[in-house]
This record gives C-alpha cells, structure tokens and sequence, in this order.
C-alpha cells in the first residue's frame, strides 16, 4: 500500500517527496521514539491529511480511539453520514498515510478479529499488543 499512497499524495500536492530534517519531521521522530518507549500516548505534531472530506472524517475519527482501545467499522460507522457504507470506511482506513498518528491498527472486524492493515496482520498485532502492555498495564 505504500506505493500506492505515496503515488496519490505525490499527485494530490503536484510535489515531490525530499528527504531532509527540520522541525516537524524531528517532533515526529521524537514522538514516535517516546510513543515506543512508553511515554507517549498522544501526538501533537502538526498534520496535513491528503485525501477528500470523507477520508479525513475517518481519519480523524480514528484519532479518537483511545490508546490501547480498539474498535470495528461499525463503530467508526456511527460518527460518519449514513451514506457510507462499512466498505467505504475501510477503503478510507486503508489509504491513511500515517498509521500510528493517526491509529488505524486499532480497527477490528465486528466479532473483534484482525482485519486488513496495510503493513500486514502480524504488525497490526504487534503493536496492538505493544499498546496495550504500554499503556494499560496488569
């Protein structure tokens, strides 16, 4: 999926992307590190979401699981216009460009099974499981 994204913020911006460091880049790292290392539990670095009004609605509902919590389409379903369908919203799930940030690992299928993440179900459950023994210990 990596690809696939890159290609569609590459053409949304009519940019390039640069590899170099500057502030936000160095805030993310940072948070990320502490995110990691169990100190973080929330990012503040600015976003700048590429994608239509739908997507960034369910991008930013995503935003509102809380850290080592979970939730199903249908969940997401319930803060969206009825218009869109669980389908719709896993589609715009998938083409989220900044997993972690903005935590669609934390989306599960209505009987609570992994589903569908972009970097592949191992991972998805790595760092749900990291989430979990960080943030919501024994």
């Amino acid at each position: 999926m990596r690809r696939t994204i890159d290609t569609r913020i590459k053409h949304a911006l009519n940019a390039d992307f640069i590899e170099k460091s500057d502030g936000i880049t160095t805030a993310a790292e940072q948070q990320l590190t502490q995110y990691f290392m169990a100190e973080r539990r929330h990012f503040d670095i600015p976003l700048r979401m590429v994608g239509n009004d739908f997507q960034q609605s369910v991008w930013q509902t995503l935003t509102s699981i809380p850290y080592g919590g979970t939730a199903t389409y249908d969940d997401l379903a319930k803060h969206l216009p009825a218009k869109y369908t669980t389908q719709n919203i896993h589609h715009a799930n998938g083409a989220n460009a900044l997993a972690i940030i903005v935590p669609c690992h934390r989306i599960l299928d209505i009987s609570g099974s992994l589903v569908g993440y972009g970097g592949g179900l191992s991972l998805k459950k790595r760092l749900l499981d990291l989430e979990h023994n960080l943030f919501n210990p024994l």
